[in-house]
């Protein structure tokens, strides 16, 4: 989201007609967020050229494969994006507050690989683990903290479906518990990924499928995009494809003028 917005106010920042300029400098605030690139291609639709003064658009359009993030440790194999008629308070253009004049609605498309999503599992793993090793261990007191996942790895299987790979340890700890979890997705109502038949195995034993389930359901609520819609976002999942080493997600993204992740970029950071 962060990126977004500022190749949004990039992009209406500028006041020259000349179409080709303009995508060429949208290029370019695309790229200064990027570490790297393989193809990368932005597309500004403003006819009538003049509206662009206004902080208006009809159209923008972008097309990237191999992406990688310089804020998060992630590289995207594709993504395409396409909003609908942008129209952005021009008193905002270059400055932190975007504001926006009316909602934004924009398409995406990412397509992410398997080796990719398990170079950024590191970041992940300290959230994860919070609300999972004290359903684990069956103990919810400080005692969890001693223990930690290491070695995690991700397995994009067919028919929507992962396996995830992980151990947990202690310092002192010279063999580490095997746990391997596997599970499926569904998209509920469009706003929620939940996991569905999941299992999981200990140092090669099943734990208690209550269990199981309770983890199922905390981890589904995580994942339920309706908990953005108070910071002025919406996130409605068009598609969610898991196939053999990659995920392929569609959304619909809606930005009110009223979002807070516009108003104090910091957010974005932390909520998406």
């Amino acid at each position: 989201m962060e990126f977004f917005t500022i190749l949004l106010s990039g992009i209406l920042g500028l006041v020259t007609p000349a179409g080709l300029v303009v995508d060429r400098t949208a290029e370019n605030a695309v790229r200064s967020q990027l570490q790297h690139a393989e193809q990368l291609e932005v597309r500004v639709d403003n006819a009538p050229s003049y509206q662009l003064i206004h902080g208006k658009v009809e159209k923008v359009r972008l097309a990237g494969r191999g992406l990688r993030l310089k804020q998060q440790n992630i590289r995207i194999a594709a993504l395409e994006l396409e909003t609908d008629p942008v129209d952005v308070d021009p008193r905002s253009l270059g400055k932190q507050k975007l504001k926006l004049r009316r909602s934004l609605h924009a398409g995406v498309h990412l397509l992410l690989e398997q080796s990719d999503l398990n170079q950024a599992l590191p970041v992940l793993i300290a959230q994860i683990q919070e609300f999972v090793i004290p359903e684990l261990g069956g103990d919810r007191s400080e005692s969890s903290s001693n223990y930690k996942f290491v070695n995690p790895r991700l397995e994009l299987l067919a028919n929507n479906r992962l396996r995830f790979q992980v151990q947990l340890a202690t310092e002192d700890d010279d063999e580490p518990l095997a746990i391997v979890a596997e599970s499926g997705l569904v998209v509920k109502g469009g706003r929620q990924i939940q996991l569905v038949q999941p299992k999981v195995i200990v140092d090669r034993e099943a734990v208690a499928q209550n269990i199981v389930n309770e983890i199922a359901t905390n981890l589904s609520q995580e994942l339920d995009f309706r908990r953005l819609e108070v910071y002025g976002l919406q996130v409605r999942i068009l598609q969610l494809k898991v196939a053999a080493q990659k995920l392929d997600l569609v959304t619909f993204v809606r930005v009110d003028p009223s979002s807070t992740l516009l108003q104090n970029p910091s957010l974005q950071n932390s909520k998406l």
